[in-house]
C-alpha cells in the first residue's frame, strides 16, 4: 500500500471583509473553503477541480500554511503542521513546495536565474557549490546551465514555468502544489511542461497537488480527483471512473464543457448548461450549495446538506440524489420537467 504523504481533515479558511453600509460598515465572512477533507499519497497526483472561486488556490495555500487555516488538521509525513511554529514551519518546507500560475509573475526580474533558484538553499542555509546546483536544476527541467547568468525577461513562458519548477525542486521536496502550472502557456507548450513534469515524478517519487480548470489536462495528469464547488468538494474518486462515470450533477455538466475531438460525437453530445450565477461565499445557500443551479435538485437538496459517501462507482460524492452510471444528467434533467 502506498504511504499517506498528506492528510487533511475538516479544513476551513475563513475571509475577514468588510461591506458598507452608508455611515457605517458591517464585518462579514467570506468561505473559501469549508470543511474539506482529503488525502494524498507519496508519489501520487490529485487533481483540484472546479470553477474561477471555487476555493482551490485558497486550499493549496493552506496545504502549505501560506495562508493560515480558521480550523481544521493538516498532517504533513505525520506531523500536524496547523499551528506549528515558524521555526517547525521552516524545517518543513523543504518538502513541500509550490509552482505558481505566473511563471513571469513569480520571478523577480531584477534577478538571474541563477539567484533565483538558489534563494531556497540560500533561506534554508544548504551547505555546498550552489551554482553547481543550479546547473543540475537547470539540465534537470531541459534548459542549457549557460542560462543561470540570464534574467527572466529573456525567456519564454514555458521556458520561465521550467525555471520555477527548477526553483521547487531545489531542495528535494516530496510534495509539489502545482497551481494551474500550464494555464498561462500556450496549447503548443504545456504539453511540454506536463510531459516534464511526468517525467520528474517518476524520477524522483514526487506527489503533486495539480489544481486547474481544464478538466482535460487533469485527466492527463491526476491519480484521482477531487471537483470543488462553492468552498467545498463534492466529488473525489479515481481519474478514469470520475470522467466515465461522474455521479455528482456539477461534475456531469463540468465535463459537458469539455471539448471531445471527433466531429461526429461532439455533434450528438448534449451540452449541460447550468443556469445562473455561483452565489456569493459570503452567504452560501442553505442545504447542498449547488441546489440553486442543479437541475435536478429536490426539496431535500434545499435543506439538508449532504454528506460524503461512496457510491456504486467507488468514488466519493456529496449528493442526496448521485447519479448511477450510464445515466446522464441531461436524461435525469427531462425526467425531473416531465414529472414536474
Amino acid at each position: 500500500m502506498a504511504d499517506t504523504l498528506l492528510q487533511v481533515e475538516g479544513l476551513v479558511k475563513e475571509f475577514d471583509v468588510r461591506r458598507n453600509l452608508g455611515i457605517r460598515s458591517q464585518k462579514l465572512k467570506v468561505q473559501a473553503v469549508s470543511n474539506v477533507s482529503f488525502s494524498v499519497d507519496s508519489g501520487e497526483t490529485l487533481g483540484l477541480v472546479g470553477e474561477s472561486g471555487s476555493g482551490k488556490t485558497t486550499l493549496g495555500r493552506c496545504v502549505l500554511r501560506l495562508l493560515e487555516p480558521t480550523a481544521g488538521s493538516i498532517v504533513f509525513k505525520g506531523q500536524e503542521i496547523v499551528g506549528l511554529s515558524s521555526d517547525g514551519l521552516r524545517a518543513l518546507r523543504r518538502d513541500m513546495q509550490i509552482v505558481f500560475q505566473d511563471p513571469f509573475a513569480s520571478l523577480d526580474p531584477k534577478r538571474t536565474v541563477q539567484a533565483a533558484i538558489a534563494e531556497p538553499l540560500e533561506i534554508q542555509r544548504v551547505g555546498g557549490d550552489h551554482p553547481q546546483r543550479v546547473r543540475e536544476l537547470l539540465e534537470l527541467v531541459g534548459l542549457s546551465p549557460d542560462h543561470a547568468r540570464r534574467y527572466p525577461h529573456e525567456f519564454s513562458g514555458g521556458q520561465r514555468q521550467r525555471i520555477g519548477i527548477a526553483r521547487a525542486l531545489a531542495l528535494n521536496p516530496s510534495l509539489l502544489i502545482l497551481d494551474e502550472p500550464v494555464s498561462a502557456l500556450d496549447v503548443s507548450i504545456q504539453a511540454q511542461v506536463l510531459n516534464l513534469l511526468g517525467e520528474l515524478q517518476t524520477e524522483l517519487n514526487l506527489a503533486y497537488m495539480f489544481i486547474a480548470h481544464d478538466l482535460s489536462v487533469v485527466r492527463h495528469t491526476s491519480d484521482r480527483i477531487a471537483v470543488m464547488y462553492l468552498g467545498k468538494i463534492v466529488e473525489l474518486g479515481d481519474s478514469e471512473t470520475i470522467y466515465e462515470n461522474p455521479a455528482h450533477p456539477y461534475t456531469h455538466a463540468l465535463l459537458s464543457a469539455v471539448p471531445v475531438p471527433d466531429p461526429e460525437v461532439e455533434r450528438a453530445r448534449q451540452r449541460i448548461v447550468l443556469t445562473g450565477d455561483v452565489p456569493s461565499p459570503i452567504n452560501p445557500p442553505s442545504g447542498c450549495r449547488f441546489h440553486t443551479r442543479c437541475p435536478i435538485a429536490q426539496d431535500r437538496c434545499r435543506t439538508e446538506e449532504p454528506a460524503m459517501r461512496t457510491v456504486t462507482g467507488g468514488q466519493s460524492v456529496a449528493c442526496h440524489f448521485p447519479l448511477e452510471p450510464g445515466v446522464t444528467l441531461v436524461e435525469l434533467a427531462g425526467r425531473a420537467a416531465a414529472s414536474a
